[in-house]
């Protein structure tokens, strides 16, 4: 009876202990579960990723502002190659136009919003295999833009070396309490600050002396900014938001020559309606042009049929091909874009 009693209790005790080994595993099982959901994957692509290499290319200086030892005349050219061995593209590679100076840098570009704890090998890594892929021989360097110091991106250790002697890091919340920005800082700075001060420092911004050319592109890329920022606005809001008419607009040859054309067809048509469509013409023709110049420089001499196709484009037209163009490789992908348009 004893032996029958002793067998029974260790049945009882060792059913109570696979209940308790399961128990613990499905709590460790649980924690892992946890864990893995806590880190952050690598980001799906923002919104505003096109628009700071937009910004770039039609603000080249600011590279030179931010990279030290590359003149501020220098010029570049964007574009996202990708490497072969993973499929990856890069997100923003700049090369000096021209060979007259081999010994400027070709200058890698990221812009990370969103935590990633894999994106110094990651960025790195494509790097590396873009270096030995297209066999470069130029020096290079690394941009990196940044939303706030707090963002984790792994371990820093490994790259220690290359973050300290061939990397630039930029993050915006520092650019948020100073005053001695240049325009082109302040326009970074417009992406991070609150809503509540963006506007006033959106036509503080407008109302630094330029020249007609880069007020028109810094006028575009503000305008860019704030649709992005407030995608509840529609584009009339966000001109009346940066009180466009009491800005640099009305100062300029360029708009006033236009606005003067709009009054006077106002006057003689007895109607408000002149002025306005005045200034929307003039502002329609300007960034025309500059896409046509961008164009020109991506893709080669444009044909008259493709200038008058793209002139023809509307508005919502215009804006899509402003944004393909970052992804142009040649004058192929023009021609591509322009059959589609078509169709």
């Amino acid at each position: 009876m004893n032996l029958l009693e002793n067998f029974s209790q260790y049945i009882h005790q060792a059913i109570a202990l696979i209940k308790a080994l399961i128990k613990a595993l499905i709590k460790a099982l649980i924690k892992a579960l946890i864990k893995l959901d806590s880190v952050a994957a690598p980001p799906q692509t923002m919104k505003t990723d096109k628009l700071f290499y937009r910004i770039f290319l039609w603000q080249p200086e600011l590279i030179a502002e931010l990279v030290p030892g590359i003149p501020m005349d220098c010029q570049f050219d964007y574009s996202a190659p990708v490497v072969k061995e993973q499929e990856q593209r890069i997100d923003g590679l700049f090369t000096p136009v021209g060979d007259d100076n081999p010994d400027l840098p070709l200058v890698f570009v990221e812009a990370q919003m969103q935590p990633d704890r894999g994106f110094y090998g990651r960025f790195f890594r494509e790097v590396f295999m873009y270096l030995g892929q297209y066999e470069v021989s130029r020096p290079w360097r690394g941009l990196l833009i940044f939303s706030s110091r707090s963002q984790g991106f792994g371990v820093e250790t490994p790259y220690r070396l290359l973050l300290d002697n061939l990397v630039e890091r930029l993050y915006l919340e520092d650019l948020i309490g100073r005053s001695d920005l240049s325009p082109n800082l302040a326009l970074l700075r417009l992406l991070v600050l609150p809503e509540s001060e963006t506007p006033e420092s959106a036509r503080d911004l407008l109302n630094v002396e330029a020249s007609e050319e880069v007020f028109r592109r810094r006028l575009d890329l503000v305008e860019s900014i704030l649709v992005s920022k407030f995608p509840q606005l529609s584009l009339e809001e966000i001109r009346e938001m940066l009180d466009i008419t009491q800005v640099r607009l009305e100062d300029t040859r360029f708009y006033r020559d236009v606005l003067q054309k709009g009054r006077e067809e106002g006057r003689e048509e007895g109607r408000e309606e002149g002025r306005e469509e005045g200034r929307e013409e003039g502002r329609e023709e300007a960034q025309t042009e500059m896409l046509l110049r961008q164009l020109t420089r991506r893709c080669g001499e444009l044909s008259d049929m493709q200038r008058q196709q793209v002139i023809s484009l509307n508005s919502g037209r215009r804006d899509e091909l402003a944004e393909a163009l970052l992804d142009f490789r040649g004058m192929e992908d023009l021609v591509h874009w322009l059959q589609t348009d078509e169709n």
